[in-house]
């Protein structure tokens, strides 16, 4: 079952509860090899990058207590088998990557094929991580394969990156949290799941500080110890539905909103003529939204929404508010200032009637409200472009088909689900 049909033109209203944040578990569960103590995660998304992680972490004899049905789950790594690993990484997930400084704190050599060099949105370049991890005392050599050594304990190091990377950054933070002395990263990524990753291991018993800013300050302790975490909800999850309510003109009330991370978020969703509203940390979203592109004073420019690393707005979520776009009457440029393959959807989105116009890989203007109909559309391997494309495909009456949808599972667990809650007609085929 890849495939979404959906019978549109239906407004959805109700109330959703977000799942845990797919970009905080992940990197959670990498650093939970840090520790033999025992640890305990609360509200873990039911997602399959979760599962293949789950899976690594058992083949090496790691115990794994995880019940989908509460979201609870139980780490034990006091059994984990450096001996076992056969050189192999779950496949299919970049974020892999999130487990080089964790398997070099416990094995301190491993040896990988380099097999995982891009993804859809374009190139993502492991040198950021090879570089911090060298520069933290790792030794790295490539001949056919990449092996990483350690000798002992990390070292504190100065670092500045190129640009803000999340899993660099997290890279970072899991070395030098263990390191010997006081490491600086500077230019540090700071998006919502990068702080919980640092709350946690901070309440694990690391010390870091300038969590949330541009520059972390990690000294290194000799040993981390267990505990029990929540996963934060998932911001991505939040904007998803409080845009679907407002592109079928239903009215959709979200919980557990984390209303702290979305001033600008609910600017941007103004600027398509969209108004969040809260009642304390629930998000809602009021029924038959006007979706008129809001004018700049300066009238003789576009208005636009700029996606880049946090705290501009999350490049993720940019399909969401392009699909908006496309029902908003007005005209609107996206700049998606992180990845070159970010639009290449486009093309799939005109089979709607969409108006857009593709400037160069990274900026689009969108011509709204022009008629569309249903269709047939296949999705790209990118999470929320196959939201987007659902999103479009809902507001249009008759039927519409995504194609190769399965990408959603990724991050939205329950994705059918709620949808149908909501008062959706649509199905997995």
């Amino acid at each position: 079952m890849s495939d979404l049909i959906i019978h549109g033109g239906k407004p959805l209203s109700g109330t959703i509860t977000p799942s845990g944040n797919k970009n905080s578990a992940l990197p959670i569960l990498c650093a939970s090899l840090l520790t033999d103590a025992k640890i305990t995660l609360r509200h873990v998304p039911n997602i399959t990058d979760v599962e293949k992680l789950v899976n690594f972490f058992t083949e090496q004899g790691s115990r794994i207590a995880w019940n989908h049905a509460t979201g609870t789950m139980s780490i034990d790594h006091s059994g984990f088998d450096a001996r076992r690993l056969n050189g192999e990484l779950p496949a299919g997930m970049r974020s892999s990557v999130l487990l080089f400084a964790p398997l070099l704190q416990r094995m301190k050599k491993i040896s990988l094929p380099t097999n995982a060099k891009g993804c859809s949105l374009g190139i993502r370049e492991l040198d950021p991580h090879l570089e911090i991890l060298e520069k933290l005392g790792a030794k790295i050599a490539h001949n056919g394969d990449l092996t990483l050594s350690l000798k002992g304990r990390f070292h504190a190091a100065r670092h500045w990156p190129d640009y803000m990377s999340v899993t660099a950054t997290e890279n970072f933070v899991m070395a030098a949290v263990l390191a010997e002395g006081e490491s600086v990263l500077l230019n540090a990524a700071s998006e919502p799941h990068v702080q919980d990753l640092c709350a946690v291991l901070v309440a694990m018993g690391a010390k870091i500080s300038g969590c949330g800013t541009s520059q972390l300050t990690v000294t290194g302790v000799k040993s981390l110890k267990g505990g029990a975490f929540t996963i934060n909800s998932d911001h991505h999850e939040v904007v998803t539905f409080l845009a679907l309510g407002a592109i079928t003109g239903g009215e959709v009330r979200v919980t557990n909103s984390q209303p702290h991370h979305f001033d600008l978020i609910n600017r941007s969703f103004a600027k398509l003529g969209v108004q969040i509203g809260y009642d304390g940390d629930t998000a809602i979203v009021r029924k038959n939204q006007k979706l008129v592109i809001a004018e700049p004073f300066t009238t003789n420019l576009l208005p636009k929404i700029e996606a880049a690393p946090w705290p501009y707005f999350p490049v993720d979520l940019l399909p969401c508010m392009i699909a908006l776009s496309v029902r908003a009457r007005g005209t609107i440029m996206f700049w998606n200032k992180v990845y070159e393959g970010g639009f290449t959807w486009m093309s799939e989105l005109s089979k709607f009637g969409a108006h857009v116009v593709v400037s160069d890989p990274h900026r689009i203007t969108v011509f709204g409200a022009k008629p569309l109909r249903p269709t047939v559309v296949e999705a790209p391997y990118i999470i929320r472009a196959a939201v987007a494309l659902y999103m479009v495909a809902a507001s249009i009456p008759g039927q519409s088909v995504v194609k190769n949808a399965d990408t959603i599972r990724r991050a939205h667990p329950n994705f059918v689900e709620n949808l149908r809650s909501l008062g959706a007609d649509v199905e997995w085929k």
